[in-house]
C-alpha cells in the first residue's frame, strides 16, 4: 500500500510563514493546502504524472513590498508574487516526473483588507491561485493570454471552494 500511495502523482505546497497573523484565519495552513491542492492535480494538465512541489510564503504586506521592490522595482505592497523557477518556455520541455516549481508569496493585510465585504478564504484562494498559475506557464499580458488564466481560474476556485 505504501509503494501505491507513493506513486501517486500529487502537488505538495511548502507553507512558510512569517506574520502570525495568518493563524487568525487558517488553523492549519499545511492541511488547508493538502486538501486545496489534491482537488486542483485533478483539473489542470500540467500536473497530470508528475509530482510537483512549490513553496508558498504567508507574509505581511511590509515584506511584500521589499519583495516587490527588489524583484520587480516596484515600491508597493502587492497581493501575491509569483517566483518561476523555470521560464515558460522551458517549463513546456520538462520531462522529470517529480520538480520544484517555485515560491508564490502572499500578504496578509492586502487579503484581509480586500475581504472585508467578502470571505478572508476566498479572497486568499484567489491570490495564491493567480501565483500557483503564472508559476507554471500562465500570463496575462495579452487579451488571449489573460481570458485562458482567468477561465483556468475560475475552474480552480469553483472546484476547490
Amino acid at each position: 500500500l505504501l509503494k501505491l500511495i507513493k506513486r501517486i502523482p500529487m502537488i505538495k505546497g511548502n507553507v512558510e510563514i512569517t506574520n502570525k497573523s495568518w493563524h487568525k484565519k487558517i488553523n492549519n495552513p499545511n492541511k488547508y493546502f493538502i486538501k486545496k491542492l489534491k482537488k486542483i492535480s485533478k483539473i489542470v494538465k500540467f500536473f497530470k504524472g508528475k509530482n510537483t512541489t512549490f513553496t508558498i510564503l504567508l507574509t505581511s504586506s511590509i515584506n511584500m513590498k521589499k519583495l516587490n521592490k527588489k524583484f520587480r522595482n516596484q515600491n508597493k505592497p502587492t497581493d501575491v508574487l509569483s517566483f518561476p523557477f523555470f521560464s515558460s518556455n522551458n517549463l513546456k520541455f520538462i520531462k522529470q516526473k517529480k520538480i520544484y516549481i517555485g515560491d508564490v508569496a502572499t500578504s496578509y493585510e492586502i487579503i484581509n483588507s480586500r475581504s472585508k465585504k467578502k470571505n478572508f478564504l476566498l479572497e486568499f484562494d484567489k491570490a495564491w491561485v493567480h501565483g500557483l498559475l503564472h508559476l507554471i506557464g500562465y500570463n496575462h499580458i495579452k487579451n488571449k493570454d489573460y481570458s485562458k488564466m482567468n477561465k483556468i481560474e475560475k475552474r480552480i476556485l469553483n472546484s476547490i471552494n
